[in-house]
C-alpha cells in the first residue's frame, strides 16, 4: 500500500508566506487606490482613510476624498474579495474533482449567469422592483442558480451520489447550451450597443462596484473562507480517493454536496457582481501548492490571499494601462494567467 509522501514544506513556512501575503495585500490596496487617471499620493490616501475611520486629520481635499473613498476604495476591496473567492472556489473544485483544470466556472455557473445578464441587456427582461445594475446582478445570480440546479439534476445518481466526472460533464453540457443561447440572443438582437455590453460583461468588469456591492462581496468571501477552512481535513482526505476518505470517517455524499453547492453559490454571487473573470481560480491554487504543499489548512487561506493580491493588481492594470479607456479585467487575467499555466504544464511534463 502506498504511503502518502511527506509535505515538502515546513509548517512555519506557511505562516511566513501568509504574513507576507497579508502585508502585500494591505500595501497593494493602499498603493492601488492612488493609481489612476488622477494620481493621489500615498500620504493623501492614508489621510483620507484615517479621516473616514474617525481619526483627527486636517487638510483632506474634497476631490481626494471622493476619488479615494467613494470611487476607488470600494472597487479595490471588491476586487480583493472577488480574487479571494475565485481562488478558494478553484482550490476546492480541483480537490473534489481531482481535476487539475477545474475552475470556478466548470459547473456551468458562468454560462447561467451570462444567460441572465443577456436576458436583461438584450431582451429587456425585467426584474420585479429592480432596475439598471441591480436588475442585471439579480438576473445573473438567478441564471447561475438555475444552471446549478440543472447540473446537479443531471449529475445526481439514483442513490443520491454526485460523481465528480459526471458533474463535470453535466457542467460542460449546460455551459454549452447557455453559450448557444447567448450567441443566438446577441446575433438576432440587431442592437450593436447591447452586443458591446454583453461582450464587456462576459469579459468581466469591476467598474460598477460601489460600497454596498463591495461589502456584500467582502462578507461572502469571508464567510466562504471560514466555512471552507472548516472542511480542510475532509478535502485532504479526498486526495486519497473516495474509498480512503470514507475509511477515514468522511461522509462522502454529504461533504461533496455541501462543498459543491457552497462553491457554486459563492461563484454565482461573484459572477453576478463582476461578470465572468477567468484564470484566477485555475492558476492561483496551483502556484500556492508549489510553495506551501497540498494540505488545505495552509492552501486555502494562502490561495485566498494570493488571489486577492492578483485581482487588485489586475484591476489596477485594467483601469490604468490605457489612458481614457478601461480594459476588461478578464483580458488582463488571461494575459497573466495563460503564460503561468503554460509554464506549470511544461514543468509537470518535465517531471514525468
Amino acid at each position: 500500500m502506498l504511503q502518502p509522501s511527506r509535505p515538502r514544506t515546513r509548517p512555519g513556512r506557511g505562516l511566513v508566506l501568509g504574513a507576507a501575503l497579508a502585508v502585500t495585500l494591505v500595501a497593494s490596496i493602499v498603493v492601488a487606490v492612488g493609481i489612476g487617471s488622477v494620481r493621489v499620493p500615498i500620504g493623501d490616501v492614508l489621510d483620507v482613510v484615517l479621516r473616514r475611520l474617525g481619526m483627527p486629520v486636517d487638510g483632506v481635499a474634497v476631490v481626494d476624498d471622493r476619488i479615494v473613498w467613494q470611487l476607488r476604495m470600494p472597487r479595490i476591496l471588491g476586487a480583493a474579495a472577488t480574487g479571494a473567492g475565485l481562488a478558494l472556489a478553484g482550490a476546492v473544485l480541483q480537490s473534489l474533482t481531482r481535476n487539475d483544470l477545474a475552475d470556478p466556472y466548470l459547473l456551468g455557473i458562468s454560462g447561467g449567469a451570462t444567460v441572465g445578464a443577456v436576458s436583461v441587456i438584450v431582451l429587456g427582461v425585467g426584474v420585479a422592483g429592480l432596475a439598471g445594475g441591480a436588475a442585471l446582478g439579480a438576473a445573473a445570480f438567478a441564471g447561475a442558480l438555475v444552471a446549478l440546479a440543472l447540473v446537479l439534476g443531471l449529475a445526481t445518481g439514483r442513490s443520491g451520489d454526485l460523481p465528480p466526472a459526471r458533474t463535470v460533464l453535466a457542467g460542460v453540457a449546460i455551459g454549452q447550451i447557455c453559450a448557444a443561447y447567448t450567441s443566438f440572443a446577441v446575433m438576432t438582437s440587431g442592437d450593436h450597443d447591447a452586443a458591446r455590453r454583453v461582450l464587456a460583461w462576459t469579459l468581466g468588469s469591476l467598474a460598477g462596484l460601489r460600497w454596498h456591492s463591495a461589502l456584500v462581496l467582502l462578507v461572502v468571501a469571508l464567510v466562504a473562507l471560514a466555512g471552507i477552512i472548516a472542511c480542510a481535513a475532509d478535502l485532504d482526505a479526498f486526495a486519497f480517493g473516495d474509498s480512503s476518505a470514507a475509511a477515514l470517517g468522511v461522509s462522502i455524499r454529504r461533504t461533496r454536496w455541501l462543498l459543491l453547492v457552497g462553491t457554486a453559490l459563492l461563484t454565482a454571487c461573484l459572477v453576478a457582481h463582476t461578470g465572468a473573470i477567468g484564470f484566477v481560480g485555475l492558476v492561483v491554487p496551483h502556484l500556492v501548492r508549489l510553495v506551501c504543499g497540498p494540505l488545505h489548512r495552509r492552501l486555502l487561506p494562502l490561495s485566498a490571499l494570493a488571489g486577492a493580491v492578483l485581482m487588485v493588481w489586475a484591476d489596477t492594470a485594467a483601469r490604468s494601462l490605457v489612458e481614457g479607456q478601461e480594459i476588461p479585467i478578464g483580458v488582463v487575467t488571461a494575459v497573466l494567467g495563460a503564460p503561468v499555466l503554460a509554464c506549470l504544464l511544461r514543468r509537470e511534463s518535465r517531471s514525468r
